[in-house]
């Protein structure tokens, strides 16, 4: 299978093409796509990164082509890096400045596969705002295509924030994170299971470490976090992060490592490697990803028509179901008010082009 990297030279970009190449997840007959911009840096960049990876990698690298025009990408899963981010020096775009940039992208792109792909390739959405580009993806390629990598990322770092509270390994630790990628994450307490524990020591062990709270009051938790964060020296921002809860410590830390200059791009990128190669090895595979529902999940009394970050079985054609159970009454309403927030802020980039379709 062939994978295409859209917006190879960026940040995460660079370290999705390398770590696919370094952990041998292609085949040489397979092809690694390399796609950039027909102008300026872009393209020149684009040309010297093949090189650098064939210097690097020939042992075992896989065909490596470079793109430069979106009607030349042609892959069975797509990466789509490419965009506006935030710069690493604390100051930040707003999530709608970001989309203003980064919608042209989404719709250019979506354009171009819907016309020259193949009909069945997958696409990874990285890009922010994550749930805008999977909603301008999915309505032109079809909803299971089209996954965005935020919820499995937040995942992850939920995952190895309980772990460090328990003591225990990354890998003991299952539980999801819903929501929209960011300060709109919803951490799902009721999912979290750790390997070794009878139902009522988990139950113990979560609502140790989780404390007397309620979703109801994290987007406040988080706001106060990051303005606390934002006062401090980077070292003593981190050991404040450390005193947080878990939950609190998913959204803070992430936010902490950009303003100090070194981003999340080896995180971020790592986590859209399980996603990609979870594609490419043929069995499905239950992950959290932002998708576009059609009902499939009801939140107070209503069905959700929009993107929403939810647990989700993943295989090679993409997501085919959504595996949520019950929440808990807190993690209902707290998704319900993102799944509102996240169809306000992404109409005005989709709704012009629903009306003229």
């Amino acid at each position: 299978m062939d994978v295409a990297v859209l917006g190879a030279t960026g940040d995460v970009g660079r370290q999705v093409c390398t770590q696919l190449v370094e952990r041998a997840l292609l085949p040489a007959t397979s092809r690694l796509q390399l796609v950039g911009r027909a102008d300026g840096a872009s393209a020149r960049a684009t040309h010297g990164l093949r090189a650098d990876l064939i210097d690097a990698y020939d042992e075992h690298a896989p065909i490596l082509d470079v793109a430069l025009d979106p009607s030349d990408v042609v892959a069975d899963v797509v990466v789509l890096a490419a965009g506006r981010t935030h710069p690493p020096d604390g100051e930040s775009f707003t999530r709608g400045e970001l989309a203003a940039d980064n919608a042209a992208i989404f719709h250019a792109y979506a354009d171009a596969l819907a016309e020259h792909g193949s009909g069945s390739e997958v696409v990874v959405v990285v890009t922010n705002p994550v749930e805008l580009g999977v909603a301008i993806l999915a309505r032109r390629l079809g909803r299971e295509r089209v996954i965005g990598m935020g919820a499995w990322l937040d995942t992850l770092r939920f995952r190895r924030e309980v772990a460090v509270s328990l003591g225990v390994r990354r890998h003991r630790v299952g539980g999801f994170v819903g929501g929209e990628h960011g300060p709109g994450a919803v951490p799902l307490w009721s999912t979290v299971r750790v390997g070794g524990l009878e139902a009522c020591e988990r139950e113990r062990a979560v609502a140790r470490v989780r404390g007397a709270r309620s979703l109801d009051d994290f987007p406040a938790e988080v706001a106060a976090a990051q303005a606390r964060v934002a006062e401090l020296e980077t070292a003593d921002g981190y050991r404040f992060v450390d005193t947080l809860p878990p939950d609190l410590r998913v959204v803070v830390r992430p936010y902490l490592t950009h303003r100090s200059g070194a981003k999340t791009a080896a995180g971020t990128a790592s986590a859209t490697i399980d996603l990609v190669e979870t594609i490419l090895d043929g069995r499905d595979i239950v992950v959290a990803g932002q998708v576009a529902l059609d009902g499939e999940v009801s939140l107070a009394g209503q069905p959700v028509r929009g993107v929403l970050g939810v647990p989700v079985q993943l295989g090679p054609e993409g997501w085919t179901r959504v595996l949520l159970d019950q929440p808990a009454a807190d993690e209902e309403r707290a998704l319900a008010g993102v799944a509102a927030t996240v169809a306000a802020a992404v109409a005005p980039w989709t709704a012009p082009r629903e009306a003229g379709a």
